[in-house]
């Protein structure tokens, strides 16, 4: 069985990932195949929480191409399950700290689709710029290495 992981690789640019939580999230059956073929994208998305549930916003999903009438809009606002205590700290963290809900990853744990949901701090220029002058050293460092033996 092939492990299938939607990951949102502009987060770990864009965000400094605080705390993470796992949680299922309530799909039809035309989304579920839509993403079990790899037609998702986790790009622009982001999760609010509404009247004491979690959504998450502009996650793309593509038309199931056998799924005529129920095929719904790729870009809706799809319900995030958690238990009541977990969107409670999730709430307090967004209201006090001014911390931001991110889907980091989809991926199938046996046959549920869950959600990575991330817990982040936006990054200043400055940040970014950083993280990338890290990168490029730490890939430096790792390919004088290889050679070196």
């Amino acid at each position: 069985m092939i492990k299938l992981e939607i990951l949102n690789k502009q987060a770990k640019h864009d965000y400094f990932i605080e705390d993470t939580i796992e949680c299922g999230i309530a799909l039809n059956g035309c989304e579920i195949k839509s993403i079990r073929a790899g037609k998702c994208n986790l790009k622009d998305s982001y999760a609010i929480i509404r009247n004491g549930e979690v959504y998450v916003i502009n996650m793309f999903v593509s038309n199931y191409d056998k799924g005529n009438i129920y095929n719904e809009s790729e870009t809706r606002s799809r319900k995030l399950l958690l238990h009541k205590n977990e969107i409670l700290k999730l709430n307090n963290d967004v209201q006090l700290k001014g911390l931001t809900l991110i889907p980091l990853k989809l991926y199938f744990n046996g046959e549920h689709l869950k959600v990575l949901l991330g817990v982040c701090k936006g990054k200043k220029l400055y940040d970014k710029r950083e993280s990338i002058k890290e990168r490029d050293i730490k890939r430096e460092n790792e390919k004088a290495n290889k050679y070196r033996y």
